[in-house]
C-alpha cells in the first residue's frame, strides 16, 4: 500500500468501493451482448436490414456505458499516447504542452499525468510537493513555466512504488480529472500510460476528446504497438490527429553525421497505412535528454534550438489537425 502524503491519505483510500470508482461498463455490455446473441439465428439480409441490425448492436454496446462528461473549464482535451514505453511519449507531452503556449500566448494549456504506475511529470516539469484543497475540496493544480500539472506523483512519496489494481487506478484517474481545479483552459494535454487498457478505456469513455497523437520511435517493434494504440482511439471513436516519429535522427554532435538509429520512416509508413498524417519529426538529440532530466524542457530552456522549433511544429501541426476535425 502506497504511503500518501497528510490529507490525501484520506482522499485516495479507494480500497473501500464507492459510487465514485468507475465500473467496467464495457465489458459489461460485451458480455451481456454476447450472451443475448448466443441465441440469434443469423440470415442473409438485405443491405436495409444489414444497416439495421449494425446499429441495433450499435445500442447494445452503448447500453450501460458512461455519459461522456467535459471537465468543467477545459474546452479541448489532447492525449499523447504510444503502445509501447519508452518511445518518448511524456517528454513529447510535456513539450507538445509548451509548445501549444508557446506558439500562442493567448491560449492557456494544462498537463494531467494519467500514468498512475509511472508518473514522470514532476520530473520533467521540475515539480515537486503536493496540491493544497480549495474550499470546494478540490486540488489546485502544482504549476510550472506557466502550465498547471497534475500528477499521481504530487500524491506519494516520489520512490514508493503505486501497487493497485484496476478499480483503484480508474477511482484515481476520475479523481485526477474530475477532483481538480484547472480553471479556464484551452487544451489539457493528458499523458497516457504505454498500452491499451483500463485507463485508456476509462478516459475516452468519460471525457469528450479532441484527438490523440500516436508517439513512436521508426523502429518495427514499437510501430506495432503504436498501431494497436491508433487502432485502439478508433474503435472508441477518438480522432486520430497523426503520428510523431520521435528519435528519428541522430546528429553526431562532432562531426553532425546523421545516423538514423532506430530505422528510416518506419513512423511515416505506419502513417500512410493507417490514412493519417505525421505530426513531425523529433531527433535524438542530446540537449532533449539532459534538460528534461534537469526538469527544463527545450522548448522553454533552448527555444531558438532546432529541436525546440520541432515540437513547435508539431504543437502548430496538432492545433491545424484540431480545425480539420469538427467536434
Amino acid at each position: 500500500m502506497v504511503k500518501l502524503h497528510g490529507s490525501y491519505k484520506r482522499l485516495l483510500q479507494i480500497y473501500t468501493l464507492s459510487s465514485n470508482i468507475i465500473s467496467t461498463p464495457l465489458l459489461a455490455s460485451r458480455c451481456a451482448s454476447a450472451h443475448r446473441n448466443r441465441h440469434e439465428i443469423r440470415f442473409k439480409t438485405s443491405g436495409a436490414d444489414e444497416r439495421a441490425l449494425q446499429e441495433r448492436q450499435r445500442q447494445h454496446m452503448a447500453r450501460g456505458l458512461p455519459k461522456q462528461k467535459p471537465i468543467a473549464g477545459v474546452k479541448d482535451v489532447i492525449v499523447v499516447a504510444s503502445g509501447k514505453g519508452g518511445v518518448g511519449k511524456s517528454t513529447t507531452a510535456v513539450n507538445l504542452a509548451l509548445g501549444l503556449m508557446a506558439n500562442d500566448q493567448s491560449k492557456s494549456v494544462g498537463l494531467l499525468d494519467a500514468d498512475v504506475y509511472g508518473p514522470s511529470i514532476p520530473k520533467l516539469m521540475n515539480l515537486k510537493g503536493h496540491p493544497e484543497l480549495t474550499d470546494k475540496n478540490l486540488m489546485r493544480p502544482l504549476v510550472n513555466f506557466g502550465i498547471p500539472c497534475m500528477s499521481m506523483g504530487f500524491l506519494v512519496e516520489e520512490v514508493a512504488p503505486i501497487v493497485w489494481r484496476g478499480l483503484m487506478v480508474m477511482s484515481a484517474i476520475e479523481k485526477l480529472i474530475r477532483q481538480v481545479d484547472w480553471g479556464n483552459l484551452d487544451y489539457l494535454v493528458i499523458d497516457m500510460p504505454p498500452g491499451t487498457g483500463d485507463v485508456q478505456l476509462s478516459i475516452t469513455q468519460n471525457i469528450p476528446i479532441a484527438g490523440s497523437v500516436i508517439v513512436s520511435t521508426p523502429q518495427d517493434i514499437a510501430l506495432v504497438d503504436a498501431r494497436r494504440g491508433a487502432e485502439m482511439f478508433r474503435k472508441v471513436n477518438v480522432p486520430v490527429l497523426g503520428l510523431v516519429q520521435n528519435m528519428s535522427v541522430f546528429h553526431c554532435p562532432k562531426c553532425n553525421h546523421q545516423t538514423h538509429i532506430f530505422g528510416l520512416d518506419g513512423a511515416k509508413e505506419l502513417a500512410q497505412a493507417l490514412g493519417v498524417g505525421v505530426l513531425g519529426d523529433i531527433p535524438l538529440h542530446l540537449n532533449i535528454r539532459e534538460m528534461s532530466d534537469k526538469g527544463q524542457p527545450v522548448v522553454v530552456s533552448s527555444p531558438d534550438s532546432p529541436e525546440a522549433e520541432a515540437y513547435r511544429r508539431v504543437a502548430a501541426a496538432v492545433v491545424q489537425r484540431l480545425t480539420e476535425h469538427p467536434r
